[in-house]
C-alpha cells in the first residue's frame, strides 16, 4: 500500500473523484480482495522459484525472449507513464501549494528520488515508503476532515457530508448506471465482475515496482514450509 499511494491517488483520483464520484473508489476497495488472492496464490509460486523480478519468471516459465520483451514494456511503461505522471502531478501540488515554477519542482523531486534510490538502494525505498505511508494517510484524513468542516460550516461533520449528499447525490453512488454520464470511464457492474479484475491482478501481482518489496525481502522459511510451497 506504501508502494501504491501516491501523487496518482492524492491529485489523480481526488479528480476522478469530483467528476465521477465514490465509484473510483472501486480500484481501491477491490484491490483488498486481489491482494489475499496475490498472497494466497501468486507469491508463494514466487518464493519458491526463488525470483527476484516479474520478468526473471517469465524467463523460468516461458523463454528468454518474452523475458526480454515483458521488461523493455515495463521499463517504457514506467518511464512513459508512471514517472511521467507521479513527477507532474508532484510538480503540480508544489508549485500550487509553494509557488515553486513546475518544472523546477519536477527537476527537485526527480533529483531528490535519484539521489537516495542511487545511494540508499532498495531499502532506503522501501524504509521511505513506511515512513511517508504514515504522514499521507493522516495528512489525507485531516484534509478531507478540514474540506467537509469547511462545507458543513456551523453544522460541522455531519453537516458537511448532508450538504454534497444533497448537491451531488449521483457522486454518493458505487456502481453507476448507464444514464449516468460517466458510464463509459466506469462501466458499472462490468467493472465489478469483468476488467477491473485484470487491471487489479496485473497491478497487484505482477507489477514489478508494487511486487518487488516481496520478491526482495530476505525470507526465512522452514524445510517443511519450501516443500508445501513447492506443491504449489
Amino acid at each position: 500500500m506504501a508502494a501504491n499511494i501516491s501523487a496518482e491517488q492524492f491529485i489523480g483520483m481526488s479528480g476522478s473523484g469530483y467528476s465521477i464520484g465514490l465509484a473510483i473508489a472501486s480500484y481501491e476497495w477491490m484491490s483488498a480482495l486481489t491482494l489475499i488472492i496475490v498472497g494466497k496464490y501468486f507469491l508463494p509460486v514466487f518464493i519458491s522459484k526463488g525470483i527476484y523480478t516479474i520478468p526473471e519468471f517469465v524467463e523460468q516459465r516461458f523463454n528468454k525472449n518474452l523475458k526480454t520483451i515483458l521488461a523493455v514494456f515495463w521499463i517504457g511503461l514506467y518511464v512513459f507513464v508512471n514517472l511521467t505522471s507521479v513527477l507532474y502531478l508532484g510538480g503540480l501540488a508544489l508549485q500550487t501549494i509553494l509557488g515553486i515554477p513546475l518544472i523546477y519542482s519536477i527537476l527537485g523531486l526527480a533529483l531528490f528520488a535519484l539521489v537516495y534510490s542511487i545511494y540508499g538502494g532498495l531499502s532506503a525505498v522501501v524504509w521511505t515508503d513506511v515512513i511517508q505511508v504514515f504522514f499521507l494517510i493522516v495528512g489525507g484524513l485531516i484534509t478531507t476532515v478540514i474540506a467537509v468542516l469547511y462545507i458543513g460550516g456551523a453544522d460541522g461533520l455531519l453537516g458537511g457530508l448532508s450538504r454534497m449528499a444533497a448537491a451531488a447525490p449521483d457522486h454518493f453512488t458505487m456502481i453507476l448506471n448507464q444514464d449516468n454520464p460517466q458510464f463509459m470511464n466506469l462501466p458499472g457492474i462490468a467493472v465489478l465482475i469483468g476488467g477491473l479484475w485484470v487491471a487489479n491482478l496485473y497491478y497487484w501481482g505482477f507489477n514489478q515496482y508494487i511486487i518487488q518489496r516481496t520478491l526482495a525481502a530476505n525470507l526465512l522459511v522452514k524445510p517443511r514450509k519450501v516443500l508445501f510451497l513447492q506443491h504449489f
